[in-house]
């Protein structure tokens, strides 16, 4: 077999395109394959059947292919820029790439798969010997034809968080499909705006089967949840409670602390983490330790006590109960005298409603905490994004589940 008809073979070329010649050079590790269109081609113009384009001018293209025997693969032709009677011109789209792209079919391909599993874009780039510039546009078609297929399946229940984008208070709103663990879309910033636009990527068929949300008590976020998905419920996510009770015992622990070094010293000195800490295993060093220090007749204890104790709410199923363990637990615990406990309870009590929803909905935003970190990591392979484009093509990429496939 000619190496002109191999590559033909390779390319997948049929009439009017063929391989006019193979070009090896061991010095420079490459091969050149020039790709030629039949004399006299005819094409016909869409814009009007009885007519015909015309060629109004010629490009000279070329486009990185797999290596062939480890050798740089480069594949070369002139394209016609076809003129149709409506006045337009089009560059004709050729078939081993896709339009304005610099690397064949086969070789996106290629990428896409090393994007997946690679940390990074730069070591992409180091095993294919590609531009960043071009990896990346890789990546972001990926996503684009992954948008494109995704159909308009039903999300009963969604997830709406935010996540720091850069250095600062920047940030970005993530909206995400609870049951299939996927992120759906994400924009800038947290305002009410923003929370809206990213529910309005939905389609109305698809929000008006939205059942719940779950999310923290942004307001922004409530406000956009009801102004797009106003049958849907709104579920307090209990991480983020969680975290409120927790930052109330560590508050407590900061102040009594203090005091307690005034009078001359604190059995609470190092131990800021053993308040957040859980032990599954009783019989450790630590949590003996611990046990030790939570019987003392401290504030702190009490508080921690308190915060333990709100664990119980998340087992209710019957929304009826779990109010009457809320009301109890939230009258005992605004008698503790602990201002900062009492903070955080007189917040939980306005929003009692989306709490209570919990024990209906039963939903979560685990998945977007656990998105958090893939995205943290994401950010720390590179270094950071210069613009939000990348880091959106980047997150969806990863954490989308899109059908990224040529063809």
């Amino acid at each position: 077999m000619k190496d002109t008809t191999l590559y033909e073979h390779l390319l997948g070329l049929k009439s009017p395109w063929s391989v006019k010649s193979v070009d090896l050079s061991l010095e420079e590790q490459r091969v050149v394959v020039e790709v030629v269109l039949k004399p006299d081609q005819v094409w016909a113009d869409p814009t009007d059947s009885t007519r015909r384009a015309h060629i109004n001018g010629w490009s000279e293209r070329q486009w990185r292919h797999l290596d062939t025997c480890q050798l740089e693969t480069i594949i070369k032709a002139r394209v016609p820029q076809l003129k149709y009677s409506d006045g337009t011109v089009e560059e004709l789209a050729v078939p081993w790439a896709e339009r304005y792209s610099r690397v064949t079919l086969l070789m996106e391909a290629f990428v896409v798969k090393l994007l997946q599993v690679c940390p990074t874009t730069q070591g992409v780039c180091g095993f294919t010997r590609l531009a960043w510039s071009t990896v990346n546009d890789i990546m972001v078609r990926a996503v684009r034809r992954g948008m494109l297929r995704r159909t308009e399946d039903d999300v009963p229940h969604l997830g709406l968080d935010e996540k720091s984008s850069e250095k600062g208070h920047t940030y970005v709103s993530i909206l995400t499909d609870i049951e299939r663990g996927r992120v759906l879309d994400l924009v800038p910033e947290r305002r009410l705006e923003a929370a809206k636009t990213l529910l309005e990527t939905l389609s109305p068929a698809q929000r008006d089967g939205v059942k719940a949300v779950a999310m923290d008590m942004w307001p922004a976020f409530m406000s956009a949840a009801k102004a797009c998905i106003p049958q849907a419920d709104i579920v307090h996510d209990r991480f983020h409670v969680a975290k409120y009770l927790g930052e109330a015992v560590d508050a407590v622990c900061k102040q009594e602390h203090r005091s307690l070094l005034q009078a001359g010293g604190s059995p609470l000195t190092g131990s800021k983490w053993a308040w957040q800490k859980t032990y599954a295993d009783g019989r450790s060093s630590e949590a003996v330790a611990f046990r030790a220090l939570n019987q003392l007749n401290l504030k702190t204890s009490r508080a921690w006590r308190i915060k333990e104790t709100f664990k119980e709410f998340w087992r209710y199923h019957y929304t009826g109960a779990a109010k009457r363990f809320f009301d109890a637990w939230s009258n005992n615990a605004m008698r503790s005298r602990l201002e900062p406990v009492k903070k955080v309870v007189r917040m939980l009590r306005r929003h009692e409603t989306g709490l209570l929803n919990y024990s209906r909905h039963r939903i979560s935003n685990a998945c977007a905490e656990g998105f958090n970190s893939a995205i943290q990591l994401i950010k720390a392979n590179a270094r950071g994004f210069r613009n939000f484009t990348n880091y959106r093509a980047r997150i969806l990429f990863l954490c989308g589940k899109l059908d990224m496939r040529l063809g």
